[in-house]
């Protein structure tokens, strides 16, 4: 007998997204569904591109079709995606779907370097991303990115000059550092850095994009306040090292986007220099600052645990190059790096099913 689609999509009920426990046929998902005989064919719409449980899916959407209908069905599974979205519509950064802070409570714990890396990672797995170095007193997205001699241009959209960001690598980026003389302090007091953050926003053509990151200063004051009353965040991932010093200001900066009058997700702590592990001896790790740190702080703040970047020579090396350590495939840190990207979007994803809308925060200080 033949299959009908009303046979398929009966069987697809019984598949759910693992993260947003539903089915997949309420939620949308199952798209372009034809039936010829035995053969069938569908498209899962995902909610990222980097999706993690993108296998997992694929074989439970086959599985249910030949366990519940025709063990002998030929199934054809297409694998795309659509990026969600929870941000409100305004003259802010339209067409951008996700904004993602990465903060640290304080300096030194390889922020930008999780940012720059993120940013790529997001890029190899499909997605179409955008990064802005707030970092206003310390940009160095534009070393990591090997961009330190270029210069935005400008082009009139609508009617309005906008700045153009700097491609590398498939990331548009635009940095402080392209406009300042990096060799020089930058001595400016705080609302006038501010301003020159929300510049990078507002008077830039960014285009459509999936994911932008923000690369924010380290811990927190001005810029902070300033840029979640100015931009709608949909999260922040927050950025320490095992040691409790480091624990102990990654905590204070939970807090801070924890407040009700600012109220952005956390989407989780990213742990990096989680330890060392020989190249000659890839199978011992030494805990150089500490172990399980960050994993001990998420368990407390009740927020994942989004990655473990081991310490290795070669993303410093790789990062003071301009080619970043997650382009260098197959190596541990590059597929911690990917790891820990898919765990951001995947909390994104799961973050924009939980509402509808987000907005700027209400700061009044």
């Amino acid at each position: 007998m033949s299959i009908t689609k009303e046979q398929v999509l009966e069987a697809l009920k019984n598949v759910e997204d693992p993260d947003l426990k539903k089915d997949l046929v309420t939620l949308g998902m199952i798209k372009d569904l034809e039936v010829d005989g035995k053969n069938v064919n569908f498209t899962v719409v995902l909610t990222t591109p980097a999706c993690p449980m993108k296998e997992m899916i694929h074989k439970a959407c086959v599985n249910a079709v030949l366990h519940y209908i025709d063990e002998e069905a030929n199934v054809n599974v297409k694998m795309t995606s659509d990026v969600t979205s929870r941000k409100g519509s305004g003259p802010l950064l339209p067409n951008v779907k996700n904004i993602i802070g990465v903060a640290s409570g304080k300096g030194g714990v390889g922020k930008s370097t999780v940012a720059s890396n993120l940013a790529l990672a997001l890029v190899k797995l499909g997605a179409s991303v955008g990064l802005v170095d707030a970092d206003i007193y310390g940009p160095s997205q534009t070393i990591m990115f090997n961009v330190m001699d270029a210069k935005p241009m400008t082009k009139a959209v609508d009617g309005v000059n906008k700045m153009m960001p700097i491609e590398s690598f498939g990331v548009k980026l635009l940095s402080i550092g392209f406009f300042v003389d990096t060799s020089q302090a930058l001595v400016w007091r705080g609302p006038m850095a501010s301003k020159a953050v929300v510049q990078l926003f507002q008077e830039a053509h960014w285009g459509e994009l999936d994911y932008m990151i923000i690369d924010l200063p380290p811990g927190t004051g001005d810029i902070h306040l300033t840029l979640v009353g100015a931009v709608p965040l949909n999260g922040v991932v927050i950025v320490s090292t095992p040691q409790f010093v480091a624990l102990a200001d990654a905590k204070k900066g939970v807090g801070m986007f924890q407040l009700p009058s600012i109220n952005v997700p956390v989407l989780g702590i990213v742990e990096n220099m989680s330890y060392f592990s020989p190249p000659d001896e890839p199978e011992k790790l030494y805990y150089i600052f500490g172990k399980d740190g960050a994993k001990k702080l998420a368990e407390e703040l009740e927020v994942p645990l989004l990655g473990e970047i081991p310490l290795v020579q070669s993303i410093c090396e790789s990062g003071d190059s301009g080619n970043p350590a997650v382009l260098q495939d197959n190596t541990p840190q590059a597929i911690a790096y990917m790891e820990m990207a898919r765990k951001v979007a995947q909390q994104v994803s799961i973050q924009n099913a939980k509402e509808p809308i987000v907005k700027v925060a209400d700061v009044k200080w």
